[in-house]
Order: structure tokens, then sequence, then C-alpha cells
């Protein structure tokens, strides 16, 4: 194994654990909204910490799962061109859109959301909410996690793609 399919192979084991760790995150928030229904129309108690924390959640995995999504090819696509194409057209599409779409996008989130982020942390931005959940600040940093695990799952697909493309026949999956 290469040293570029090593590091490909890394990118992907961390991917994979985040994406088991977001599924079980899936399941917890699952069970804290069944608590938080009980709780408030069952017993007319309501947390505003316990709501805030499913939209944390729910804005984990969607941020964080991103990189595990890329690594099953669960983004969007148009199938009825791609499913068509063979192997080398396939790895050409694959290399030109990650290239020319997919890092261009992560860096531009990270540009933008540069001083959103970092002013969070000068304030350890909080909750508007006296009893909401005090780590805004954490919230935000997702959004680098986002393009960071986009970005390196990217670089893995250009390693396995442009070894496939050295190797007509072999499939980059």
């Amino acid at each position: 194994m290469s040293q570029s399919s090593a590091i490909a192979a890394a990118i992907d084991q961390l991917n994979e654990l985040i994406g088991r760790w977001i599924a079980w995150l899936t399941l917890f928030m699952v069970l804290v909204t069944v608590v938080i229904v009980v709780l408030r129309y069952g017993f007319n108690i309501g947390f505003i910490w316990m709501q805030e924390s499913v939209r944390f959640m729910y804005a984990a995995v969607f941020l964080l799962g991103a990189g595990y999504t890329l690594k099953h090819d669960g983004h969007v696509r148009v199938d009825m061109l791609y499913e068509r194409m063979g192997l080398q057209r396939r790895a050409w599409v694959d290399l030109l859109g990650t290239l020319l779409f997919l890092f261009p996008v992560c860096f531009s989130v990270i540009y933008f959301s540069w001083d959103y982020v970092l002013n969070s942390w000068a304030d350890f931005e909080g909750s508007i909410e006296e009893r909401g959940l005090h780590a805004v600040y954490l919230l935000k940093t997702c959004i680098w996690l986002f393009a960071g695990l986009l970005i390196l799952q990217g670089l893995a697909t250009v390693i396995r793609t442009i070894h496939s493309l050295r190797s007509p026949g072999s499939n980059p999956k």
C-alpha cells in the first residue's frame, strides 16, 4: 500500500468512526425527543436546555456526518447520467467534481464562517435563553469540522480516483 493509499484509508477510518458515533447520537436524539414530548404533554414540564440539546444534536448529525455520507456516496448527484458512465468517466467526474466544486465550497464555508465562529468563541456565546445551553460557540465550531471532514474525505476521493485513472479497469470505490 502506497503512502497516499494509507492516507486515504486513514481518512476513511476517521469518517467511518465519526459516522458510527453520529448513528448513536441520532438514536440518543430520538430518545431525548421522546422524553421531551412525554414531559411536556404528559406532565406539563418543559426544559429549555433539553429542547436546545436536540437542536444541537440535530445540527451535529448533519454537519459531522457529511464526510461519512460522502465516503458512502450518499450525497445527491444525477445518478441517471452517472450510472450509464464507464469506470474511467465516473472517475473523471468524481475527480473534477471534487476539485472544482467540493473543495472550493468547503474552503468558502471556512472563509465566510471564520469571523462568525471566532467571535462566538471570543464571547463564549451561549443561549439567548436563561436556562438554555451555554455552548453555542461549540456548535458553531461544527461548521469548521463539517468543512474539514468534507475536505479530508474529498482528499481521499482524489487519491483513490487518481490511482484508478492510473490503473484502468480498477474501481476507485
